[in-house]
C-alpha cells in the first residue's frame, strides 16, 4: 500500500509540469499554430523562476517571472509565424535552441554578485496536506501536494469546460479547423491565434517554474531534461484533449517514479537505461496511438495546424 501511494505521489508531482505545458500547447495548436519552442520556454521559465524567487525570497514572484518570460517568448513566436508568416517548425526550433542557450548563460550570471545559480537554495512551494482527504489510502497522495499541483487540478477542469462548453472555446476550435470560415463569421483569426499562442507560452513557463520551485528545487544545467519534446508527443497522444493529456502525463510520471525506486533499491540495471524508460514509454505509446488511429481523422489534429493564414487569399 505504501509502495502504491509513493508511486502515485511521485507520478503526480513529476507529471505536473507536463500537464501545464501540454494544455498550453493544446490550446496553441487548436488555434492552428504549431509551437516547437516549448522546450525553450520551459527551461527559460525554470531559470527565471528560480532566479526571481531567490532574489525576492518569494516563490510566487518566481511563478510570475516564469509566466512573463514564457509569454514573451510565445509572443515572439506568434509575431514571426502569424504576422510575418514564417515557417512555424523552423521558428519553433529556433526558439528552443535560443532558449536553451540563453538559460545556460543566465544560470551562470543571475546568482549573487553575478555568479552562478547552481547550488543555491531558494524558496520553494511546500506540500500542503488537505485534512481527512490526505489520510485516504493510496489516493490520499492526490491531496498531499504543493499549491501548483492543486492549481493544475483546477486548470484541467476549466480548460476542458472552456474548450468544449463555451462560445470562445468553439471559436478557438473553429479557427484551428477552418480559419476562412471563422473569419467570414466575424471571428478574429489573427487575434485568436495570438491570444492562445501567448497562453500556451505562459503555461509552458509555469511548467518550467514547477520544476525549479517544487519538483527539483534549484537550478541545474538542462533541468527540463527534454520535457518540452515529451509535451509535443503528449499533445498527439492526448488527441488535442486536456483530459487525455493528464493520462499521458501520469504515465510519464509513473514510469519516472518506478525507475527512481528501482535505482534506490540497488538494481543491477544500468542507471542510464532506467533514465531512458520514461522517454521510451512515450515513444512506444505515441507509435501505438498513431498506428491505431492514424487512418481515422488524422488523430483529430486541427485541419489548419501549421498553416499560415492570409486574409487576402480567402476564398
Amino acid at each position: 500500500m505504501d509502495f502504491l501511494t509513493s508511486i502515485l505521489a511521485i507520478s503526480i508531482v513529476a507529471g505536473t509540469s507536463l500537464v501545464y505545458a501540454t494544455i498550453g500547447e493544446i490550446y496553441t495548436e487548436r488555434s492552428g499554430v504549431l509551437n516547437l519552442g516549448v522546450e525553450g520556454m520551459m527551461i527559460m521559465g525554470a531559470v527565471s523562476a528560480f532566479a526571481a524567487a531567490y532574489h525576492t525570497d518569494s516563490a510566487w514572484a518566481g511563478v510570475v517571472a516564469a509566466a512573463l518570460v514564457g509569454g514573451l517568448m510565445a509572443l515572439t513566436h506568434a509575431f514571426l509565424t502569424i504576422t510575418m508568416r514564417a515557417e512555424q517548425v523552423v521558428t519553433g526550433l529556433a526558439i528552443t535552441i535560443a532558449g536553451t542557450g540563453l538559460a545556460s548563460f543566465l544560470g551562470e550570471k543571475l546568482g549573487p554578485d553575478g555568479g552562478p545559480l547552481v547550488g543555491l537554495i531558494g524558496p520553494r512551494f511546500p506540500k500542503i496536506a488537505i485534512p481527512l482527504l490526505s489520510d485516504i489510502p493510496v489516493i490520499g497522495a492526490l491531496f498531499n501536494q504543493d499549491i501548483l499541483v492543486y492549481l493544475v487540478y483546477i486548470l484541467v477542469i476549466v480548460a476542458t469546460f472552456y474548450l468544449y462548453k463555451t462560445r470562445p472555446g468553439l471559436s478557438l476550435r473553429s479557427v484551428g479547423e477552418s480559419p476562412q470560415t471563422s473569419d467570414a463569421m466575424g471571428v478574429s483569426v489573427f487575434g485568436t491565434r495570438y491570444l492562445y499562442t501567448v497562453v500556451g507560452g505562459i503555461l509552458a513557463g509555469i511548467g518550467g517554474a514547477h520544476l525549479s520551485l517544487s519538483y527539483t528545487p534549484g537550478w541545474t544545467e538542462n533541468l527540463t531534461g527534454g520535457r518540452g519534446w515529451i509535451v509535443i508527443a503528449l499533445v498527439i497522444f492526448a488527441t488535442w484533449d486536456p483530459l487525455r493529456a493528464v493520462v499521458g502525463a501520469l504515465l510519464f510520471g509513473g514510469i519516472n517514479a518506478i525507475q527512481f525506486r528501482l535505482q534506490a533499491s540497488g538494481t543491477t540495471i544500468p542507471a542510464s537505461l532506467l533514465n531512458m524508460l520514461p522517454y521510451i514509454l512515450t515513444v512506444v505509446v505515441l507509435v501505438l496511438v498513431t498506428w491505431r488511429e492514424g487512418l481515422s481523422k488524422r488523430l483529430g489534429a486541427p485541419a489548419a495546424l501549421g498553416l499560415p493564414y492570409n486574409r487576402e487569399e480567402r476564398t
